[in-house]
């Protein structure tokens, strides 16, 4: 897949986004370039969009004006009256398969076995044989350290157990990016280790994410940059040591003020 790539060219950008419910401006001209391999954390408080930005990117919500494009797919751009025009089904579906995403609350199909739930969509969607999509999907729960669990249901899982097979099932699609949206927050302490620990070794196979998380020591350890929200627009972005240690914007010092370094 990399001799796909042109150089420098971004995985993933939404251009001048802008969400609104109702009267209530939630994205205001939001621009965002993920280039491949590269780690971006969305930090900041409650209610700042974080989440909204992530729906937008993965098509489960619209946005009302802006572009947004999967490399050479434009998913979403600017029509003749400045509003935003979607592609056509069949290049959306091309788009949805270039990346994967991880929610909150795991979503795992609850009458699936953890095997079958992460080979799935492969067999589905890609059409591809089941005995290859068993074979990738045991390999991937292997990775995420609970091959052990294969015929087990998530009802019979940890929190983090029920985590780590969604990460496997969104890397069973070999998807060019992973959205996470706030991975940990259902979980308690014990189990958020580790959920971050799988993260971190996706991070160090240069695996191209992009994560909301209210986790700020591991934001500050996994990013190669990170991005400050407050009130649906980017404050401040940079280098995690930077943001973390020596952030320009005053916003950025109160709000970091409420966490330990």
């Amino acid at each position: 897949m990399d001799n796909e790539y042109k150089q420098n060219e971004p995985v993933f950008r939404v251009s001048s986004i802008q969400k609104s419910f109702g009267e209530n401006g939630v994205l205001r001209d939001i621009s965002v370039a993920v280039n491949k391999g590269e780690v971006v954390s969305i930090i900041g408080p409650s209610g700042s969009g974080k989440s909204t930005l992530l729906r937008c990117s993965t098509f489960l919500e619209t946005i009302d004006a802006g572009e947004i494009h999967y490399r050479d797919i434009a998913a979403a751009v600017t029509g003749p009256d400045g509003k935003t025009v979607y592609a056509s089904p069949a290049d959306l579906k091309k788009a949805q398969r270039r990346f994967g995403l991880v929610f909150q609350q795991f979503n795992l199909f609850p009458h699936f076995s953890v095997l079958k739930n992460v080979m799935d969509a492969p067999i589905v969607v890609q059409k591809k044989p089941e005995e290859e999509a068993r074979a990738k999907a045991l390999e991937l729960l292997n990775k995420m350290g609970i091959a052990d669990k294969a015929d087990a249901y998530p009802k019979q899982l940890s929190g983090g157990q029920q985590q780590r097979v969604a990460i496997a099932r969104a890397l069973a699609m070999e998807p060019e990016i992973l959205f996470f949206d706030e991975p940990t927050s259902a979980l308690d302490p014990e189990l958020t280790g580790e959920v971050l620990k799988v993260i971190k070794l996706l991070a160090e196979e240069k695996m191209t994410m992009v994560i909301v998380t209210h986790e700020m020591p591991f934001a500050r350890m996994v990013s190669d940059r990170v991005i400050f929200m407050d009130q649906g627009v980017i404050v401040e972005q940079g280098d995690p040591e930077k943001v973390f240690g020596n952030p320009d914007q005053e916003r950025t010092k109160q709000f970091l003020r409420h966490y330990q370094q």
